[in-house]
């Protein structure tokens, strides 16, 4: 398995830990922060669309509240977060635009990435971002998002980012230099695994805890990587504590270990949306688009939609049918019914007018398309 594949993706999602931007718990690592900043830039300069999951709200904000270790109440967890979250992007801001490059700020909880149509909402939103040459700073919503504080960690929340803006590669960036053997803080003969698959089973023995400062540890790494992978995500976990780990990385250097996604981007994205699909109406098309959407790979627009049937909302599945009822495709549609029958046989320049604000261009969009046959 290669790491060419890897390194020749051009949209990144890249995770730092606390531990990597704060002061051994003491605050945020002002210098580390610009350091990340200058990495992600230089990237970026070489033409990788980026991402960047950070964590350290919560200790930037226990350090700020004075407290002594990071809370266990949920209440107050949020209320660590709410106050760090102010220095995390204040820092992440000033770094980036030092280095003539506007952050952006995404908070997201997981809820966010499981409704439909805020799904939607959020991959327009990154997707955008991404388009003006903006850097995206994505961090959990700790201040409402209970459960995720309790169980989830930003490993996981990476890796729904890769599956949301469809990325090439899945960077966690951590206090280790990757998946070893077994724990090399208590095992010397332990050796670091360089190449291998995000679904191999075999690999979560190796891993052990976490610190004491993130939630995650390498466990929920690799459950990152295998979620990711279902976008067909490869990941590389790395020691960012590396000089220029980033730079690297994208060199090829035998750095971390990579996990393999072991399928194509878009195959793999295409079957776990045909895993989460029910359709809750149905859309006729005209003879043009049912060619286009089956021979051309394009996206589906109004001027091909006839006719349309159910009550849905933006973000449900529909099918798409031939004129005799047959299924030629189903996706995630960008408008609701009573929005889509007014728009039926119209250009996508008239969607405006139609409906009283400039949507999207496509009904369905063709990452959110699946063909029936």
């Amino acid at each position: 398995m290669s790491r060419d594949k890897f390194i020749e993706g051009r949209r990144w999602v890249v995770k730092v830990g606390s531990s990597l931007v704060t002061n051994n718990g003491l605050g945020l690592d002002r210098q580390a922060i610009a350091n990340w900043a200058r990495q992600l830039v230089a990237l970026q300069g070489a033409g990788i669309e980026l991402v960047l999951v950070s964590s350290g709200a919560v200790a930037e904000g226990v350090s700020r509240l004075g407290l002594k270790s990071r809370p266990r109440e949920i209440h107050m967890q949020q209320a660590a977060a709410a106050v760090g979250q102010m220095g995390v992007i204040q820092a992440y801001e000033s770094c980036f635009m030092e280095q003539g490059v506007h952050a952006a700020q995404i908070l997201l909880s997981h809820e966010d990435l499981s409704d439909r149509t805020r799904y939607l909402n959020a991959r327009s939103t990154l997707t955008t971002l991404l388009e003006l040459g903006t850097l995206p700073v994505v961090n959990e919503n700790d201040t409402v998002a209970t459960a995720e504080l309790c169980f989830g960690d930003n490993d996981t929340l990476a890796a729904l980012v890769a599956n949301l803006t469809n990325a090439d590669a899945m960077v966690i960036l951590t206090d280790q230099d990757g998946l070893f053997t077994a724990d090399p803080r208590s095992h010397e003969d332990a050796e670091l695994v360089s190449v291998g698959s995000a679904h191999d089973k075999s690999l979560a023995a190796m891993a052990g805890a976490g610190s004491s400062l993130g939630r995650g540890g390498m466990q929920s790494k690799l459950s990152a990587a295998k979620l990711a992978a279902r976008s067909g995500t490869d990941t590389m976990i790395a020691n960012g504590r590396f000089e220029d780990i980033l730079a690297r990385i994208a060199s090829g250097e035998e750095l971390g270990t990579l996990l393999t996604a072991d399928s194509e981007p878009m195959t793999a994205r295409k079957q776990w949306l045909a895993g989460q699909l029910s359709v809750a109406g149905n859309l006729q098309l005209d003879a043009g688009a049912v060619n286009v959407l089956c021979n051309s790979g394009k996206s589906l627009l109004a001027v091909g939609v006839q006719r349309v049937s159910g009550k849905f909302r933006r973000g449900d599945v529909v099918a798409c049918v031939t004129g005799e009822g047959v299924e030629v495709a189903r996706g995630l549609v960008n408008y609701d019914a009573a929005e889509i029958a007014k728009l039926c046989g119209k250009s996508s320049d008239q969607i405006e007018a139609l409906l009283g604000y400039g949507g999207e261009e496509e009904v369905i969009h063709r990452d959110n398309l699946i063909l029936s046959r």
